[in-house]
């Protein structure tokens, strides 16, 4: 292909992704480094014939002066990234100096915001992804071996959890697991304990919350390992029949070599889906027992009486750092076997 023909193809995507990609990605980038004004105080003192008193209240106007003046805020630079709120270098430094053992330390460090969202999103991502990557395979190879009269309605009740919507999802099983909804009602009559509360538990709740991740994952990881199944050669399999391998050696030495791209790529979209967890938090209404990284975004920007529009752009600009981190050893295992084959 041509330069100039190649340049004209790749244009539109290209802005578009300037647009809706890069250049939010700089603003966010931009924000993180203000902090929101300070309120301005006046204070009016009030005499009468039993004596004065004091009152202070905030000056709407000089606060929407100092508004229009400094639109972003007051210049933090990377501050916010250090305060409490965030990676907290000073309480960190704090704790491993005072070096009290591995169980305090963790128990200190799970006590700071940033560090307590970030324990529940890289457990919910290691855990979700592999088994909903396991269970979706596993449910497209039993699909790909039914009669052909039932793959239809096997596929349509498979995707079920692909079709309803995530924040519904998760407010259907919360209230299903609530102490009123069949599975919370029936959970204390088999223990015979009316106060057993799944949403009172933390432990509990992180269970539901991974179950459900699972539940809402695999659809995604059965549709595309379906359709690669059926690019598998079919004369590779009879051959490998032919040759007295039984089920599980045609799949360990002929399907699975033949999905692993598929595989890789099912592998970074669930990542990047599972780091930015976040509907299931809400829909579960589980801030007090498990908090994310997205989930500290909606609280400073909804939580409180002002949007801390800074501490949330900190907060998402150390979510993409942590997605890139994350995705490294699959984009470099790739790079590698695209090196490879090109040898």
């Amino acid at each position: 292909m041509r330069h100039r023909t190649f340049f004209w193809f790749i244009l539109p995507s290209a802005l578009l992704m300037l647009l809706f990609i890069a250049l939010p990605v700089i603003s966010v980038i931009t924000q993180s480094l203000f902090v929101e004004h300070d309120r301005v105080l006046v204070t009016v003192e009030s005499c009468g014939p039993f004596g004065c008193t004091t009152a202070s209240h905030v000056d709407a106007a000089a606060s929407a002066e100092l508004k229009a003046r400094e639109p972003l805020g007051k210049f933090n630079g990377l501050g916010t990234y250090f305060n409490r709120a965030h990676l907290a270098t000073a309480e960190v430094a704090a704790i491993f100096a005072d070096n009290n053992g591995f169980g305090d330390i963790v128990s200190r460090l799970y006590s700071l915001p940033l560090y307590r969202a970030l324990a529940f999103t890289l457990t919910y991502t290691f855990v979700v992804t592999p088994i909903a990557m396991l269970l979706g395979f596993l449910i497209a190879l039993g699909v790909n071996n039914l009669p052909r009269a039932m793959k239809g309605p096997a596929i349509f009740f498979s995707l079920l959890p692909m079709m309803i919507t995530p924040l519904i999802g998760s407010l259907i099983l919360y209230w299903m697991t609530n102490a009123s909804g069949i599975i919370g009602a029936n959970l204390q009559r088999l223990f015979n304990d009316p106060n057993l509360y799944l949403q009172a538990s933390a432990p509990l709740t992180w269970i539901m919350l991974l179950i459900y991740g699972v539940w809402t994952n695999a659809p995604f990881s059965f549709v595309v390992f379906y359709a690669g199944l059926q690019t598998v050669p079919q004369d590779t399999l009879e051959s490998a029949m032919v040759d007295g391998a039984n089920r599980w050696e045609r799949i360990r030495y002929v399907v699975m070599p033949a999905l692993l791209p598929l595989a890789t790529f099912i592998a970074l979209v669930q990542l990047m889906d599972n780091f930015r967890v976040f509907e299931p938090i809400v829909g579960f209404n589980a801030q007090a027992n498990a908090s994310s990284l997205s989930s500290s975004i909606y609280q400073d920007l909804v939580g409180g009486d002002t949007q801390l529009f800074g501490s949330a752009s900190a907060t998402s600009v150390l979510t993409i750092i942590g997605v890139v981190i994350l995705l490294l050893p699959v984009l470099r295992s790739t790079w590698r076997e695209f090196n490879h084959k090109r040898a």
